[in-house]
């Protein structure tokens, strides 16, 4: 069973996880982070070189890190990941426990793991004073006895960084070779004295480091000790993605794995992105912080990207259907009524003063313009591209009375196919009937030739500016049009153009707020030939 879906899932709770997700929550997605509980930095006392948080308890940064999270809607699980595969255009993510939930792009930033060489005692004080970084913990031993435990040439390079907090710096031969003659000298040149090894174990007195003991019983008296562990990639979910973790090489030794990825985080898998250690060995923990902001912010502007794409090919699809017979019948369909009943008010300002005649209504939807029309003795051709809609309109008609019913003729129509007799209709009214450019400026065409000399053409529609408020309005720009546009495409030798106009209109928009609207009102006379 899939229990949810969301639009990231983060892998791992640490500071590059969490400050992804932030990232994303703020930008208003839906997020989860899953997090196992195994910090890399839980052994360490205080977390060090970050911009305002020096010196804070990891397990405090943590803690505020998920309530950041969680304020701004995220929602974190304890849980392991066990597992990851495409499921379409997202991810199908397995959880322990069966769970499994939906992502559309995931982003990993489960850390690594510290493999340490093999000596007695090193895992129960790592941390503490069996250290790594000097970045990290040089500042705590500034001063002290510090043995560097050689496993390799790195050693080298370990040496002469520790020897910049203190000038008591010891390598420990383990299993390595001694210094060539260049090397020797330039540890001699920094007073770094090199002492032959193996290292056997840790002498601790209480609970506090005294020195290291050798294989040959000899104690060598220290306040701390330098590791290079090996630092592997916590990979499992991205290599069940086949994503493969690679060597990383410094100074010559393979000092771990991490998985490839570009500058924001993104993987070869699309939809994959890393973040903090499995994907940079290196990474300090604001840096790691970082790196979980930049792929948070990728993965925001591709789930963007992706978004738009959708939302282009409905908008497309809407425009090629939203005005054909089955659209309309599905929306009347699904609703008792869909206008006010009331007759439209432009209609209603242009039309109360004129002589009844022949009046062509286009769109007439549930019949109020007609039946208002009607009632002030105006012949009127009904034309709806819905038979719903005229069905509902027949019977408010009906509902008026006999002589007003009488006076309408209900035609089911696609005046774009069926255009309008020419000359035909002392008014032409046509009400919101907003098209695309090329589609509508054709229909208003025909309308304008179906007005018989002397007669009235009146075009009305929602301006364009109307967009700009927040009034319920469908977003097709190209739909839009403004009088002066339809009077303008108007022969000034057969017509005179009594308004061009817009109108506000007071309305109330969909969270009940009081706005005002406008229209696009076109009043135009046919003129008799000379």
């Amino acid at each position: 069973m899939v229990d949810e879906a969301y639009d990231v899932v983060v892998v791992g709770g640490g500071a590059a996880g969490l400050s992804g997700a932030l990232a994303l929550v703020r930008a208003r997605r839906s997020v989860l982070v899953v997090d196992a509980g195994q910090p890399r930095n839980a052994p360490a006392g205080h977390v060090h070189n970050y911009l305002t948080r020096e010196g804070t308890p990891p397990a405090e940064l943590v803690a505020a890190g998920r309530d950041e999270v969680t304020r701004y809607g995220g929602r974190i699980v304890a849980g392991r990941v066990e597992a990851a595969a495409k499921d379409g255009d997202g991810f199908l993510v397995t959880l322990d426990g069966a769970r499994s939930v939906r992502a559309r792009r995931l982003l990993v930033a489960t850390g690594l793991v510290d493999e340490l060489p093999d000596v007695p005692g090193l895992a129960q004080r790592w941390g503490r004073d069996v250290l790594h970084c000097p970045y990290c913990h040089g500042w705590e031993v500034r001063d002290r006895r510090i043995g560097v435990l050689a496993t390799g040439p790195l050693a080298w390079h370990q040496a002469e960084l520790w020897r910049q907090w203190s000038p008591h710096v010891l390598v420990l031969l383990h299993h390595t070779p001694a210094p060539g003659a260049e090397q020797a000298e330039r540890l001699a040149a920094r007073g770094i004295t090199v002492v032959d090894g193996p290292v056997a174990g840790l002498e601790v007195a209480g609970d506090t480091l005294t020195g290291v003991r050798l294989a040959s019983g000899e104690i060598v008296a220290l306040d701390g000790v330098v590791v290079s562990p090996r630092l592997s990639a916590r990979a499992d979910v991205l290599e069940s993605l086949g994503l493969k973790p690679v060597d990383v090489e410094f100074g010559g030794q393979v000092v771990g794995s991490q998985v490839p990825a570009d500058p924001t985080g993104a993987t070869s898998v699309p939809g994959v992105w890393v973040a903090g250690n499995v994907a940079d060995v290196q990474a300090q923990v604001i840096v790691a912080a970082a790196a979980g902001l930049k792929a948070g912010a990728a993965i925001n502007a591709d789930l963007v990207a992706e978004d738009t794409r959708d939302a282009v090919d409905a908008y497309r699809h809407q425009a090629r259907t939203m005005f054909e017979q089955d659209a309309w019948e599905e929306r009347y369909s699904a609703r008792p009524a869909l206008w006010s009943g009331r007759p439209n008010p432009q209609l209603v300002a242009e039309a109360a003063e004129l002589a009844p005649g022949r009046a062509l209504d286009v769109g007439s939807g549930e019949g109020a313009d007609a039946i208002w029309l009607a009632e002030r003795g105006w012949t009127v051709t009904a034309v709806d591209i819905s038979t719903t809609a005229l069905e509902r309109a027949a019977a408010h008609a009906a509902a008026a009375g006999a002589q007003v019913a009488s006076r309408i003729t209900w035609t089911h129509a696609d005046l774009r196919d069926q255009p309008p007799a020419e000359g035909a209709y002392d008014l032409v009214s046509s009400q919101f009937m907003h098209l695309p450019g090329d589609t509508r400026r054709g229909l208003y065409a025909r309308l304008a030739a179906a007005v018989t000399p002397g007669g009235i053409l009146l075009i009305v529609g929602h301006h364009p500016s109307d967009l700009r408020t927040t009034a319920h309005r469908m977003h097709f720009p190209d739909m839009m049009f403004t009088a002066e546009e339809v009077a303008a495409s108007l022969d000034p030798t057969a017509w005179r153009v009594l308004a061009a106009e817009t109108r506000p209109r007071a309305a109330v928009d969909p969270d009940g707020r009081a706005i005002t609207i406008h229209d696009a009102v076109l009043v135009a006379r046919r003129l008799s030939p000379s």
